[in-house]
């Protein structure tokens, strides 16, 4: 295994851990939530897959462009998605804002709508890896506006 694919695989996991420090707790177990959001144990799942293949599909664009201008342009859209990503668990869990986390699910998804339309112009395969991450993501932004919309009272 290269270098660079461990690389993209702890800074994806480096992401992720913002969603084992910002967990549910009871703040979270106490708001109205809709009959069809996923089980709890789907989460973990499902994000571990996600970030799995998001790592691949960026250590594959980075095999092909470097650190080369435009690699580098490459990777800052890469890092502001996970950045974005790694902080929604801190503003919806940590701040329990859920309107701002609801704000900033929509950026993680215009933010990997952006990174998988720049993939697609390098390696293709690399963007529809990050097809199933966008259509989470999209599920996320949803249930995160529904359970805003459900909790008006917990806004601050």
């Amino acid at each position: 295994m290269s270098w660079s694919l461990l690389a993209f695989v702890g800074v994806n996991f480096f992401a992720a851990m913002s969603g084992g420090i910002f967990r549910p707790d009871e703040w979270f177990r106490a708001l109205n939530k809709p009959s069809w959001q996923p089980p709890d144990w789907a989460f973990p799942v499902v994000w571990t897959v996600l970030y799995l293949l998001n790592a691949v599909a960026g250590w594959m664009v980075f095999e092909q462009l470097g650190f080369s201008p435009i690699g580098i342009m490459v990777l800052a859209i890469y890092g502001i998605s996970l950045a974005l990503n790694a902080g929604w668990s801190a503003v919806f869990f940590g701040m329990k804002r859920i309107d701002l986390a609801t704000w900033e699910a929509a950026a993680l998804w215009l933010s990997l709508a952006v990174q998988i339309a720049v993939f697609w112009t390098f390696v293709p395969l690399a963007a529809l890896l990050c097809l199933p991450y966008l259509l989470w993501v999209s599920i996320a932004f949803y249930l995160s506006l529904t359970i805003w919309r459900l909790n008006p009272q917990a806004v601050s």
